[in-house]
């Protein structure tokens, strides 16, 4: 796993579809924050150095639903998921190279 960081982007335009629009970050996240708006509508945003992405609910500003709390549930357990593998690699990493010493 070598490589410089970098974040892609691509788009898809096809006749009759709606466009379709990927952000891959293969770089640190420089921050992840989540706020609430006055307006009372909350919203999740991932930063880069190159991109920004933001989440948020559904609607103008209108009361938060069902399937925004099972995105919202879904974001969590994907994150949680990544943060376990994450800890997980790191050790493992850290492991090899203390023996390897």
């Amino acid at each position: 796993m070598t490589g410089r960081p970098y974040t892609h982007l691509s788009m898809s335009i096809d006749p009759g579809e709606r466009p379709r629009i990927g952000i891959s970050f293969y770089a640190s996240i420089t921050r992840a924050r989540a706020r609430v708006l006055e307006s009372g509508r909350p919203y999740l945003v991932l930063e880069s150095d190159e991109a920004d992405v933001t989440v948020s609910t559904t609607g103008a500003a209108g009361p938060v639903t069902a399937e925004d709390l099972d995105i919202a549930r879904e974001i969590f357990n994907a994150a949680a998921r990544y943060l376990a593998d994450c800890e997980r690699l790191h050790t493992e990493h850290a492991q090899a190279t203390d023996s390897a010493a």
